[in-house]
C-alpha cells in the first residue's frame, strides 16, 4: 500500500507531502460525469458497486495518495428522519426542522447500513491507498437541517433559530453529535483508515462562540475515532483566529482554508497538530506556468514541515480542468522537497 498519507499522519519522515483533494470523488472527472448522466447522485451512493467505482476513480485518474468515500455529509439528518432529496439545484429535506421550534428527531442507525457495506466493498478491492471516511461537523449539519427547499442557499433563518432558540438548538446539536459518533465509529469498524470531520460552515458564527458551544462537540466526534486508533483530520473552514484553540487533544491534523496562509496557520495551531491545505481551487483556472509558480512557493513550507498534507482550502469547483489537477499531483510527486 502507498502509506505516505498514513506515515505523515503518524509523524514519520517522508520525502514529500502526501496529496489528495476534497471533492476529488466526482465533479471534475469526465469518467464521473459519464456515470452521472446515467445514474442519480443518491442512487450511486446507495449502490455499493457504483459507490466503489466513484470512490476509486481519482486513484486512477488523478493518481492521488488517498481515496475518500463517495458519500455526503447530509446522510446523518436523513437517518434522523428528515428525508433527504438531491435535486438538480442542490439538497433539501422533505421533513426539515421547523423554524417554529419544538422539533423532535430520532436517529435510526440502520438507515446508514448501506454506507458501511460500501466501505467493506471498497476495502475488498485491494485498495492501494488509504480510505478516508467522514461526516459533517455539528454546526454544518444543524444548519442544513432547516433546508426545506433547494432554492434556500442561505442559512440566515437557521442561524436566527440558533440564536433565538439556544436551548433547543443545543439539544439538537447534542443529538447530531451522538449520531455522528455512532456513524464515525461504525465507519472505522467497517475499515476506513482515516477520518475527517467537515465543519464547512464553522465561520457562520463568531469563532469565540464556536469555541464555547460547538468545538467541545466536534472534539467528542474526533476523539471517538482517535480512541479506536484511527487518525483524524478536522476541517473548520473560516475558523480564522479560532485556530489558536486547536491542539492535539482535539485532532491529529487540522485542515485550513485559503483565507489564511500556511505559515500563519502553523503559527496559530499547536505544534503537535499537523496542517492540511490550503490551495485556493481557483488557482487551477491559471495556466500551468502560473500554477507551477504557486506550487514553487509551497516548497519552503513543505521542506520545513513534515507534518503537512497538500490539499485544497475547500473542494474542487465543478468547471475546473481535471488535467490541471493531474499536473499538480505529478508536480508534487516529482519535486525535490529538500527534506
Amino acid at each position: 500500500m502507498n502509506r505516505i498519507l498514513l506515515d505523515t499522519l503518524e509523524n514519520k519522515i517522508t520525502s514529500r507531502p502526501p496529496v489528495w483533494f476534497m471533492r476529488q470523488a466526482g465533479r471534475i472527472l469526465p469518467s464521473y460525469r459519464d456515470l452521472k448522466k446515467r445514474h442519480h447522485f443518491y442512487s450511486m451512493m446507495k449502490d455499493k458497486e457504483l459507490a466503489a467505482k466513484v470512490t476509486l476513480l481519482p486513484i486512477d485518474d488523478l493518481k492521488v495518495d488517498a481515496a475518500i468515500l463517495f458519500s455526503d455529509i447530509l446522510v446523518i439528518p436523513d437517518a434522523m428522519g428528515l428525508e433527504l432529496d438531491f435535486t438538480p439545484n442542490g439538497p433539501k429535506f422533505s421533513n426539515s426542522l421547523s423554524l417554529e421550534g419544538n422539533n423532535i428527531i430520532n436517529y435510526d442507525s440502520s438507515r446508514l447500513n448501506y454506507v458501511y457495506n460500501n466501505i467493506i466493498n471498497i476495502k475488498s478491492k485491494n485498495l492501494e491507498v488509504p480510505l478516508i471516511g467522514f461526516c459533517g461537523g455539528p454546526l454544518t449539519t444543524f444548519l442544513f437541517m432547516f433546508r426545506s427547499s433547494e432554492n434556500k442557499k442561505s442559512f440566515k433563518e437557521a442561524i436566527k433559530f440558533f440564536y433565538s432558540n439556544k436551548k433547543e438548538s443545543l439539544r439538537i446539536l447534542e443529538q447530531i453529535t451522538e449520531a455522528s459518533i455512532d456513524y464515525a465509529k461504525k465507519q472505522v469498524n467497517s475499515g476506513i483508515d482515516v477520518f475527517q470531520l467537515f465543519e464547512t460552515y464553522c465561520g457562520a458564527i463568531p469563532h469565540e462562540l464556536y469555541e464555547e458551544l460547538i468545538l467541545p462537540l466536534s472534539k467528542k466526534i474526533l476523539n471517538s475515532v482517535k480512541e479506536m486508533n484511527c487518525p483524524n483530520i478536522f476541517f473548520p473552514k473560516d475558523f480564522s483566529l479560532g485556530l489558536k484553540s486547536i491542539n492535539n487533544e482535539i485532532c491529529d491534523f487540522v485542515s485550513v482554508d485559503w483565507s489564511i496562509s500556511l505559515n500563519s496557520a502553523r503559527y496559530l495551531v499547536n505544534k503537535n497538530v499537523g496542517i492540511q491545505g490550503n490551495m485556493d481551487p481557483r488557482i487551477l483556472y491559471y495556466d500551468k506556468s502560473d500554477i507551477e509558480n504557486y506550487l514553487n512557493s509551497c516548497i519552503e513550507f513543505g521542506s520545513k514541515n513534515n507534518n503537512w498534507i497538500f490539499n485544497l482550502g475547500h473542494g474542487f469547483l465543478p468547471d475546473i480542468d481535471y488535467k490541471k489537477a493531474q499536473f499538480v499531483v505529478d508536480w508534487i510527486k516529482r519535486t525535490n522537497w529538500n527534506r
